[in-house]
């Protein structure tokens, strides 16, 4: 049984979407990497009353639970999709039911999707440091991906799949070798 459990979180607000894919793609490199699985969280699977719920306990046992698996992982990927400079509202609405202490010293590695490059400093100035209130151990390398990254909503772009391996190889620095697929 794999040692290391990772939670993606996708802040997309729509479906299909290729922040979801991102998010999917660094989950697949990581498993590749480590002897990990993965699971993948949207906004969407947090239920309709995510947007009224002003504490965790007003959510759905379900939600919940999904809720307890992001702070229970060993490390997260979570990425969203940038609107006018910044995430979502529910996105970060979600964000804010979590205990600050949740998410202490967990490694997470973040990215944004975006229609082009205008706003690739975003997920710098507006993810790295919600993390970093919760003293997560954010990754150095973080993501941008843009609309011409993307064929028939799959990450195929040569640099964005670059930048994500090198992001996703900083677990290998985090996580003991015994927890890493031999690379023969």
């Amino acid at each position: 049984m794999p040692a290391l459990s990772l939670v993606g979180l996708s802040g997309n607000i729509s479906s299909p979407s290729k922040t979801r894919a991102f998010v999917r793609a660094a989950l697949d490199r990581a498993e590749g990497q480590l002897d990990a699985t993965s699971e993948l969280f949207e906004i969407a699977d947090f239920g309709n009353d995510l947007g009224r719920a002003r504490r965790l306990s007003d959510l759905s046992a379900a939600a919940q639970e999904k809720v307890a698996r992001i702070a229970a992982a060993d490390a997260l990927v979570v990425a969203t999709p940038i609107y006018k400079g910044s995430y979502p509202g529910l996105f970060k609405h979600l964000i804010d039911l979590l205990d600050p202490v949740s998410l202490l010293h967990k490694p997470v590695l973040i990215g944004m999707t975006g229609g082009g490059d205008r706003h690739a400093l975003a997920v710098e100035h507006q993810l790295r440091p919600l993390f970093a209130f919760f003293e997560a151990q954010v990754l150095s390398t973080a993501v941008h991906v843009s609309d011409r990254d993307f064929t028939e909503g799959a990450l195929t772009g040569e640099a964005a799949l670059a930048r994500l391996d090198r992001a996703v190889s900083e677990f290998g620095r985090i996580f003991p070798p015994a927890l890493r697929h031999a690379a023969e």
